[in-house]
């Protein structure tokens, strides 16, 4: 991420997949009815969707009530960090082809549990923020615009 003398900077849709690119863990929120839970989930990124692995329970469980996920990477300096949040929708990967296309991943839990399921979200949104840390600043020396 460019460094960037503005407190909060949006991230175009490029930097928001080259920063999730570079983390292996992020957070699939899920929604059942009211129910709405959020996980953390080791994942790669393949082309413009993200693919992680589960065991059978409570995300596979809430995939195949409601398909539509939120996904949330993000990362945190010394004096800067980025959030991105993308939205798609997940699916269990059950044919040879689609097994086939993510067999050779760099995709291993990290969890010593057995995950034989492959997920893959499918993204339509993504938006991201970047930011700069430091000092609250006075109210007469803010700006409005």
């Amino acid at each position: 991420m460019e460094r960037s003398e503005e407190p909060v900077v949006v991230l175009s849709a490029a930097a928001c997949w080259e920063l999730v690119a570079g983390v292996t863990l992020g957070r699939l929120v899920t929604r059942v009815g009211e129910i709405i839970e959020i996980a953390p989930v080791n994942y790669v990124v393949d082309g413009e969707s993200l693919v992680f692995r589960t065991g059978s329970g409570s995300k596979l469980s809430a995939l195949t009530i409601n398909r539509a996920v939120t996904f949330q990477v993000d990362a945190i300096g010394e004096d800067e960090g980025w959030s991105v949040v993308l939205h798609g929708t997940a699916h269990a990967l059950e044919t040879a082809a689609e097994l086939e296309a993510v067999a050779d991943l760099p995709l291993r839990p990290l969890v010593p549990t057995l995950k034989p399921t492959f997920v893959r979200i499918d993204v339509h949104a993504v938006n991201g923020r970047g930011y700069r840390f430091g000092e609250e600043p006075q109210p007469e020396d803010v700006q409005e615009g």
